[in-house]
């Protein structure tokens, strides 16, 4: 679960990386609404949690470390997320001491992201 400071930008950020809106709740009684959010065929879940009355920035936490998503062509990836005005903090290229290639994006609440290129 990511708590979130504006719900419809997360949802656009997360659909950009291909994860389908699931459901979407508002609860009033504890005035938050919850977003799940997937990527099409598979069973895990990310949820981002709106609380209304909010105003001030969530604290990114040190125990966190970043969410991962693997794709075909992070090159092509990374282009299209930054002409749709996503932040590329890493540029696409292969891992220190391995061959991997990698790249790293921030979600509009300063979450870092990484993105994988899936191998064969």
């Amino acid at each position: 679960m990511i708590r979130v400071r504006n719900l419809e930008a997360s949802i656009e950020f997360y659909r950009l990386l291909g994860l389908e809106l699931r459901r979407k709740n508002d609860y009033p009684g504890g005035k938050f609404t919850l977003a799940f959010l997937a990527a099409p065929d598979e069973g895990g879940e990310i949820e981002l949690t709106y609380n209304w009355d909010r105003e001030e920035p969530y604290e990114l936490g040190d125990a966190w470390g970043h969410l991962a998503f693997a794709v075909d062509d992070i090159y092509a990836t990374c282009a299209a997320l930054k002409e749709k005005g996503v932040e590329i903090t890493r540029e696409p290229g292969p891992m220190k001491h391995g061959t991997t290639v990698i790249a790293f994006l921030k979600d509009p609440d300063g979450h870092t992201i990484e993105l994988i290129e899936k191998r064969d």
